[in-house]
């Protein structure tokens, strides 16, 4: 195992990539705890300095996969909403948001997120300051889904493998190829994803790779924000570029706010802080609150309900604004009524337990 491990760092040294299977391999060892942290350090900054490439990151999913504690029985229409992290901009938790969001539409949605591991404040960190339970029993998960049509799976629950990865992910502070694994493991199997990526040469990527795990639609997204930086969702700032696998096609779009008939907003706008601050906002957000972030939360929203199976904004090859448009106005119904925060509250208050 040394051997082979060795093997890999050295390939890896010298530039070049790593075969799918020896990727798969050496990511084996790593999930079953065979790699020491100072080797894993080592693995994770060469991979990092070098690229990660498509290969790499396909066998590295594999290997998590295999070892996932997946949750079956779930709504085949579930869908997940999530970003890799990794983008070093520090914003509102926008993904968490959107998850309410399509809940009161009717959505059932399956997040799969974690505690911050690269940024300030991941989805984990929000939902607990916001008194969201995150449950373990998949007994447990089923009923939340039919009840309130959304649940948050904490990764650590389902995969424990990753406990040998979290605290030199923590210790490295820079995003590793775990931030592009996440999304690619949800393990409520779903099939239908909104993935917001850091770096847009991923996009195809991580699209050919879940459409090979068997997906039905998936876009992935990446938001340019000016002077060369990417966020990991849709943006407000300036182009969205898109790829997106829709009916077995895969076609490459971009998405602008005036597209959406929302107004232009530099990122900063919407940059987060610590979990309870964000927390704060996400609740004042599902308030009616109104501003930057609940304009990126619609615009999110509305592609992702695309991808859920409502609401088709494709016409042709390219972009049907005027739905686009109307599934933002269905978007903001639902914080304006007052539903999307109905939601939050039922997910709190929900007892496995009770009937509901």
């Amino acid at each position: 195992m040394v051997g082979d491990f060795r093997s890999a760092m050295q390939a890896l040294l010298l530039g070049r990539d790593l075969p799918l299977q020896v990727a798969e391999e050496v990511f084996g060892l790593v999930m079953d705890g065979h790699v020491s942290d100072i080797r894993l350090a080592a693995l994770l900054t060469a991979l990092h300095a070098k690229g990660e490439s498509a290969d790499e990151l396909r066998g590295a999913v594999s290997a998590i996969r295999a070892r996932m504690v997946g949750v079956d029985g779930l709504p085949s229409g579930a869908m997940d909403v999530c970003g890799t992290g990794g983008d070093g901009l520090g914003t509102f938790n926008v993904s968490t948001a959107v998850a309410f969001v399509l809940a009161a539409l009717g959505v059932p949605v399956v997040k799969h997120g974690n505690r911050a591991l690269s940024s300030r404040s991941g989805a984990t960190d929000v939902l607990c300051e916001l008194g969201v339970g995150l449950p373990d029993g998949h007994d447990d998960i089923r009923a939340l889904v039919h009840a309130c049509r959304v649940a948050f799976l904490a990764a650590p629950n389902h995969h424990p493998a990753l406990r040998h990865v979290g605290q030199v992910r923590r210790e490295l502070g820079f995003r590793t190829i775990f931030n592009l694994v996440g999304p690619l493991c949800n393990p409520g199997h779903v099939r239908r994803q909104l993935v917001g990526v850091f770096d847009p040469r991923w996009r195809r990527p991580i699209v050919q790779t879940l459409r090979d795990e068997g997906s039905l639609c998936v876009w992935s997204v990446s938001g340019a924000c000016g002077d060369g930086r990417w966020v990991d969702e849709l943006t407000l700032a300036g182009e969205n570029r898109v790829c997106a696998l829709d009916d077995g096609i895969i076609r490459e779009l971009s998405i602008t706010a005036t597209d959406a008939g929302l107004p232009p907003t530099p990122i900063e706008a919407i940059a987060g802080g610590t979990p309870d601050h964000n927390a704060r906002a996400l609740e004042a957000l599902l308030h009616g609150g109104r501003g930057a972030y609940r304009d990126t939360v619609l615009l999110n929203a509305a592609v992702a309900l695309h991808v859920s199976g409502h609401g088709n904004i494709i016409q042709g090859d390219g972009l049907a604004i005027v739905a686009l448009r109307k599934n933002v106005a269905l978007a903001a119904s639902v914080l304006d009524n007052g539903a999307a925060h109905a939601v939050l509250q039922s997910v709190r208050e929900y007892r496995a337990d009770r009937p509901e």
